[in-house]
């Protein structure tokens, strides 16, 4: 009786691409390269996932490779950060935080409402309540120099 050659196991890549704008140059090319999948297939593939996306915004990926070379992928929502910079209409956020420096930005609670009802779709994310979740991101805006007002 012959056994079966054990199945490669599946590899996991975590990116963040910006959303429409996949190209094979670093760092999604290598990634992929030194696992066997070519690049061009993920791009776009994702660029015709995110196509009603805003372009340009920053989506994490997770990328499956299996040991057959083909690949599967998740989206997920952009980070916080990236919704807190942009409801307090900011580049970057701040260098320096604490007592001794001032707030870059504010954002209000309706706003940190909404960008949890954004992130609580995410997986994983849905079994925290929205009031955690709200909490961590009033936190992460807090870590950036960004005042939460009511």
């Amino acid at each position: 009786m012959s056994k079966k050659a054990p199945a490669a196991a599946a590899s996991l890549l975590r990116l963040v691409v910006p959303a429409g704008k996949a190209t094979p140059s670093p760092p999604i090319g290598p990634a992929l390269g030194q696992r066997g999948v070519k690049s061009m297939d993920f791009c776009k593939q994702f660029n015709d996932r995110t196509k009603n996306v805003d372009a340009g915004t920053p989506l994490p990926v997770i990328i499956t490779v299996k040991g057959d070379r083909t690949f599967t992928f998740v989206t997920k929502s952009p980070p916080t950060s990236f919704f807190l910079k942009r409801a307090a209409g900011l580049e970057k956020g701040a260098t320096n935080i604490g007592k001794d420096h001032p707030f870059v930005g504010k954002v209000n609670l309706k706003q940190v409402y909404e960008i949890g009802k954004i992130k609580q779709a995410d997986d994983g994310m849905g079994h925290l309540s929205l009031k955690g979740i709200c909490a961590g991101i009033i936190g992460s805006a807090r870590s950036m120099g960004i005042e939460v007002v009511a």
